[in-house]
């Protein structure tokens, strides 16, 4: 009630509406000790809950229509997947329609059908490690021990942000030598099929542009970042038979993953209006190419709304 409440103050629609939108990643089957954070399906099954109580919850793409036309009910939110997991199909799916929800799906599209994300790689290859101590000087780290779940999210923790942003093919390289060193056979089923995705749209949920290999836009060279952003676009409507009219920008905090000139680029792909992942709310008047997104972390109802009330007081500064 004091969420409903707060939130009416915050975003009582129409012209003063606010459209707060949710990203997620996964929604694994069950918790995950390595990354006990990871939402899973009794997590989202609440989360659910929690919003459907609170907010009036909107496919996005009619979402940004109303927000852009100033005619959001009060408490507008809508729900976001970025990357295309197959848990995203698997597990996401019955619960959004066990409670009559939609929510927008940006796929990277080079890795349906059995490809695997970077990170993937990388965290699965620790996570199959099955000796006591990896040796990452090769990478300016330490030897790190794995061989509970704690030291492995913890040499995990200290490798994503190592490698996140160097270019494509030395990441893939330094990659490629860890999973020598971890001496495992990898996953091939982290992300969706392409079947799954048309079941996903088949079953009235909408399906997003992420770029081919997710790349970060910004380190890129401008013609390969728009050839990125354009050929997920084609590839992904040629899968489906239809216009994808979203795109999300991949890892999506402006001035450091994007800037200004692939907001243009998403606009001459053809795509309608983007998500970044800065904090905020849509307002009516905003750019609807930068929309902010933003998931409370919280335990608790209480926490949850309230974060997620506060955010609705954030003035978007981030956007470029």
């Amino acid at each position: 009630m004091l969420t409903r409440l707060l939130g009416s103050l915050y975003s009582p629609g129409g012209s003063r509406g606010g459209l707060s939108i949710l990203v997620f990643h996964r929604v694994l089957p069950q918790r995950d000790e390595i990354f006990p954070d990871e939402p899973d399906a009794a997590r989202f099954d609440t989360l659910l809950n929690w919003v459907g109580a609170s907010f009036s919850v909107l496919p996005l793409e009619r979402a940004i229509a109303d927000l852009a036309a100033a005619r959001l009910p009060p408490r507008a939110l809508s729900i976001t997947f970025d990357d295309g997991y197959a848990d995203n199909f698997t597990t996401a799916l019955p619960l959004l329609q066990k409670h009559g929800m939609c929510a927008t799906f940006f796929v990277a599209c080079g890795f349906l059908d059995g490809g695997r994300m970077w990170n993937d790689t990388l965290i699965e290859a620790v996570r199959a490690v099955e000796f006591g101590e990896l040796d990452l000087r090769f990478l300016g780290l330490d030897r790190h021990p794995v061989r509970s779940s704690a030291e492995k999210r913890a040499t995990i923790g200290r490798l994503l942000p190592k490698l996140k942003y160097l270019p494509l093919e030395e990441r893939a390289e330094k990659i490629a030598e860890i999973v020598e060193k971890c001496s495992v056979s990898l996953p091939d089923d982290l992300m969706m099929t392409t079947e799954q995705m048309r079941a996903l749209r088949a079953a009235g949920m909408e399906i997003g542009g992420h770029t081919c290999r997710h790349p970060i836009l910004g380190r890129l060279e401008d013609e390969e970042a728009f050839s990125e952003i354009a050929e997920g676009k084609r590839r992904l409507e040629a899968a489906l038979g239809e216009s994808v009219n979203l795109f999300a920008y991949p890892n999506g905090k402006p001035g450091v993953d994007y800037d200004g000139r692939h907001v243009r680029m998403v606009r001459r792909a053809g795509f309608k209006a983007a998500v970044s992942t800065a904090p905020g709310v849509g307002r009516p008047g905003g750019d609807m190419f930068q929309l902010p997104r933003f998931t409370p972390w919280d335990r608790t109802r209480m926490r949850f709304g309230l974060r997620l009330v506060n955010n609705m007081r954030v003035s978007n500064l981030e956007a470029v």
